[in-house]
């Protein structure tokens, strides 16, 4: 038999209600939310740190970092796999030692990629740095090893005068005009380019020129400066110090106690750790003990009430 719609609702008790008013309503408090908490919460806007700002705000630190790559002193010419054969970050525990599974397969040459290669393509236009480079080529080992020596200590003292980092008079060789070259190249962020340098269509592979900042002391303290140090609990996508990634404060957590503050193999032992925890989590509906910890207690059960 047909039924109305009166009929067939007749005796369920019912109150109005306005969909697009609802609507309106919670668009207008959302709104009113993200503005105020935007205004509170923000993080500063804050360039991106590049080689041409680092270079253009601290040449000496540029100068010094660069030669420490010429050098092979820097810490990406020793850190090891995958970008090196060298052992300066290399972590194990016992047995366990992914870095030298993995190997090398990201190989970097710091002297050549960050320093000598760069200064090939300035060469060209540039007849100093063209006669500083067959000067340095033509040097054996030990004569390169002296200059270096020279202008490193050299550069603790050294003063940026007019886009040229100035050092006392000494024995460098070649260094000064190979370092105000690439510090002019790095200015006019050349550098940046020639370090994303790539045979594939799409430049998007930024590994040197950001292993290049890492050496830099200039990076340390523009991280500092925005509470990025691990120290400082420092991990997050925005420049700012708040909010950043909260999901991240379990790993980070790790750093600051014992033993993990204060092992050499710290990376390994927290990512070990952070896997172990990560498997327990997967397996509480396996393992007895843990998975009767909600019904003994029901905590749940503040918010699940019937």
């Amino acid at each position: 038999m047909a039924v109305d719609q009166e009929a067939y609702y007749r005796g369920i008790r019912m109150v109005p209600y306005d969909l697009l008013k609802e609507l309106a309503l919670a668009f207008a408090g959302i709104t009113a939310a993200v503005i105020v908490l935007a205004a509170l919460l923000s993080s500063p806007d804050i360039p991106s740190v590049t080689i041409e700002t680092w270079s253009q705000h601290d040449a000496v630190d540029f100068v010094t970092t660069a030669t420490s790559e010429l050098a092979g002193q820097s810490a990406s010419a020793q850190y090891g796999p995958p970008y090196t054969d060298g052992s300066g970050a290399t972590q194990t525990w016992g047995p366990i030692a992914p870095e030298l599974w993995a190997g090398v397969h990201l190989p970097i040459n710091p002297p050549q990629d960050f320093v000598l290669g760069p200064l090939g393509h300035a060469a060209t236009g540039n007849a100093q740095v063209a006669e500083a480079l067959k000067t340095w080529s033509a040097a054996d080992a030990q004569q390169q090893q002296t200059w270096l020596t020279n202008y490193l200590k050299a550069l603790a003292k050294a003063t940026d005068q007019q886009g040229q980092v100035v050092t006392a008079n000494g024995d460098y060789g070649p260094l000064p005009t190979l370092m105000n070259g690439l510090l002019a190249i790095a200015r006019t962020g050349g550098l940046d380019g020639l370090l994303q340098d790539t045979s594939h269509f799409y430049a998007t592979d930024f590994t040197r020129p950001l292993l290049f900042l890492g050496d830099s002391g200039y990076l340390a303290d523009q991280a500092n400066q925005q509470h990025l140090q691990g120290s400082q609990w420092g991990v997050m996508n925005e420049t700012g110090s708040y909010p950043g990634q909260a999901w991240l404060w379990l790993y980070t957590m790790w750093y600051q106690i014992p033993p993990f503050n204060s092992a050499a193999n710290a990376d390994l032992l927290v990512a070990l750790t952070m896997g172990f925890l990560t498997v327990v989590l997967a397996l509480v509906p396996f393992i007895p003990g843990l998975r009767d910890i909600p019904r003994w207690v029901p905590i749940h059960r503040l918010i699940w009430r019937r």
